[in-house]
This record gives C-alpha cells, structure tokens and sequence, in this order.
C-alpha cells in the first residue's frame, strides 16, 4: 500500500509539474518564441483605442511596442476587454497584460504585478451645474457610470453602495450617456475623466478629488520570476531615461504623475 500511495504521488508530482510548465510562459520561452502576446484593451482613448482607420493607438500601445523593441521580439497585440482581462492572461492567451491595470492587494494573490510604468487616481465626471461636489453626494436617485470589475467599481460600491450602477465598456460610452442625460456621473481613472473633460469642456467637468492613487503595471501569470524581473527593470528604466515623461505627454500635453524609478 506504501509503494502505490507514494507512486500515487509521484504520478500527481509530475502532473502539476507538467501543468505548471505548459502554463509558465517565463522569459526564456517568449524569446524562444520570437514574439509577446500583450494584452491590451482598445476602448478608452487616450490610454487604448483604434484610430480611424482602426489601428491600434494609445499611451499603453506606445509603451508596449518600446517593451518588445528591448525584448528583442515581436509584438503580437491580443485586444482583451476590462472583463475579460484577466482572464485571457489565466487562461495563457496573453504573456502580459497591459490594459491599464492597477496593482491591488487581492489581484496579488492570483498574479504578479511589475513596478510602475504609470501613476493614475480615481476621479468623478459629471455635467456641469449638476449640483454633484464629490462621491458622498451620491444618492439612490443618482445613476453613475462605472466599468465592472475595476478599482473605481469597488471604490462605489464602499463609499456609494446606495447609487444605481450602470456598467459601461468604455469611457466614450460613459461621455454619450452623459451627454444624453441617462446618467448622473461616470467614475473612472483620471486619466479618461481628464481627457473627456477636456474635450467636452462646455457640457462636462472633472471633479477635482482624487480618491485613490494608483499604480498601474504590467501583469504576468505567477511562476514567471524572470519574466518579472525583465519587467521591473524595463519599467524602470522606462521610468529614469525621460522615456514616460515623453510618452505621457505626447497623450495628455503635461507633466506626469511623479514614479520613482529604482534603476
């Protein structure tokens, strides 16, 4: 019985071991493969979105492309959605995930998450002479804007549980029911509320309370250690060579949030 229970574990050793191989696409087999699939998503000018001729654009697009440029690969652009995001990376779709993602505590605990290559808060749009100061003025009679499953998602759900939640796929979406008056205000990262309020200065306004300060990251499947390191130095040096203080101002015309880079 001592022989079959330890072959028995032996057996399930060299299953997880397998499974666990086929799922770790580490540094070493993305180079080997001459290409990283990145994630992206492509519905919130200016961070993703498809230009009129429906080619990819955007900050994360920009930064992707200098990451495979320094990998020494090719770039495969795998469009993904805020709800299916992680899944595509889980299910081995994607090698990495950009797609305007903030590092939280839980996601940790499924996937690992790089240093920094972008800062970013949550911010409220809403219309102007809207009577609406900030989030706790947030009531039951109020419908607002928000993408499942993101932090601004769980920041409404603790500090607004009483307003009606409408889920929308992207921050134009959110801008065109407000606009039509179907909703009171969209919650989202600063970088889509600034740049809706900049381009409908007359109809809308960015609130100017950030109620979070987020650092947004590129995110792997666990098991992939060289794979993080790579990214952590990239993003780094992505961060000290001047090269996120040009990119982010050619999408927003400013300074960025400050990153202290660690190379």
């Amino acid at each position: 019985m001592r022989k079959a229970l330890v072959g028995s574990l032996l057996v399930m050793r060299g299953f997880f071991a397998s499974a666990v191989a086929v799922l770790a696409e580490d540094l070493a087999d993305i180079r080997s493969r001459g290409e990283v699939r990145v994630g992206v998503c492509l519905d919130s000018e200016p961070v993703g979105f498809r230009d009129l001729d429906g080619r990819p654009k955007g900050y994360d697009i920009d930064v992707v492309t200098q990451l495979a440029e320094q990998m020494q690969v090719r770039l495969e652009l795998v469009e993904v959605s805020v709800p299916t995001r992680f899944e595509a990376l889980r299910s081995g779709r994607v090698d990495v995930l950009a797609c305007n993602v903030s590092a939280t505590t839980d996601r940790a605990l499924e996937f690992d998450f790089s240093f920094p290559y972008l800062r970013t808060g949550i911010k409220m749009l809403v219309l102007r002479g809207s009577g609406i100061a900030n989030v706790d003025d947030l009531d039951r009679t109020h419908k607002v804007a928000v993408g499942r499953g993101t932090t601004a998602d769980a920041l409404l759900r603790r500090r607004a549980p009483q307003a009606r939640q409408i889920f929308v796929s992207s921050g134009g979406e959110a801008a065109l029911l407000l606009r039509q008056g179907q909703i009171d205000a969209y919650v989202q990262d600063s970088l889509i509320v600034d740049f809706i309020a900049r381009g409908l200065p007359d109809r809308v306004e960015a609130l100017p309370e950030t109620y979070s300060f987020d650092a947004i990251c590129f995110g792997i499947r666990k098991g992939n250690p060289e794979l993080l390191r790579w990214l952590d130095l990239f993003a780094s040096l992505y961060v000290s060579s001047g090269a996120y203080q040009k990119t982010y101002a050619n999408w927003w015309g400013e300074t960025p949030p400050e990153l202290t880079p660690v190379w």
